[in-house]
């Protein structure tokens, strides 16, 4: 049975951005051979590339960058909850049936299975709606098996907004296609990255003792 499931979508040459983002891409600074004992790279890309969490400084001017975030958020119980095939937006009757007596963490799926080599403009969404009443019953993080919280055109970034307001924290392009609805223990933290507006994360779930 499994007791742990990797939720983070691979990272390489090709991996989706959002339009205009910086994609990934590798160079090799050394390689192995007569004289060089080690293989070397550096890497270009987005801190929103594959799974990453958003700091506050993405959507606020004068919000905190990703390391300095308090990490207690991105570990801890968390419960999967299933809206397959939900747009545009998240509402809450589409998770209502699984929302009594909430973690501190929610991940919402929404595609039956998720697009890890594709951008998707039509990406699911949370309603601000949603997400306050989540706020409400206690929930600190948010995560989402798509790029944003948000509609990929949005201007507005309404529920963006909701959670700078409320305080909470939020992981992206999470990939739940292999996750039973249910509670799990949440492992997905971001690198201190002092001056960053987001960091990718190696996000796991694992099963509750």
């Amino acid at each position: 049975m499994t007791s742990l499931w990797d939720i983070s979508p691979p990272v390489r040459v090709g991996s989706p951005v959002f339009p205009g983002d910086t994609p990934y891409a590798q160079h090799w600074t050394a390689r192995i051979g007569p004289g060089c004992p080690v293989n070397v790279s550096s890497l270009s890309l987005s801190p929103h590339v594959g799974a990453h969490a958003d700091a506050p400084l993405h959507y606020d001017p004068q919000g905190a960058a990703v390391g300095a975030l308090d990490l207690a958020p991105y570990l801890g119980p968390c419960r999967v909850i299933h809206a397959i095939g939900v747009r545009p937006l998240v509402e809450w009757a589409h998770i209502a049936h699984a929302a009594q007596d909430l973690p501190p963490r929610v991940l919402v799926r929404t595609y039956q299975r998720m697009p890890v080599d594709a951008w998707d403009a039509a990406l699911a969404a949370f309603a601000p709606d949603t997400v306050e009443r989540l706020a409400d019953a206690g929930v600190q993080l948010i995560g989402i098996d798509t790029a944003s919280i948000d509609p990929a055109d949005s201007k507005a970034l309404a529920s963006h907004q909701v959670i700078r307001q409320r305080g909470l924290r939020v992981l992206e392009n999470l990939v739940l296609d292999t996750v039973p609805e249910g509670d799990y223990e949440l492992i997905a933290l971001p690198l201190k990255l002092m001056d960053a507006d987001a960091s990718p994360v190696r996000a796991v779930l694992r099963a509750l003792r």
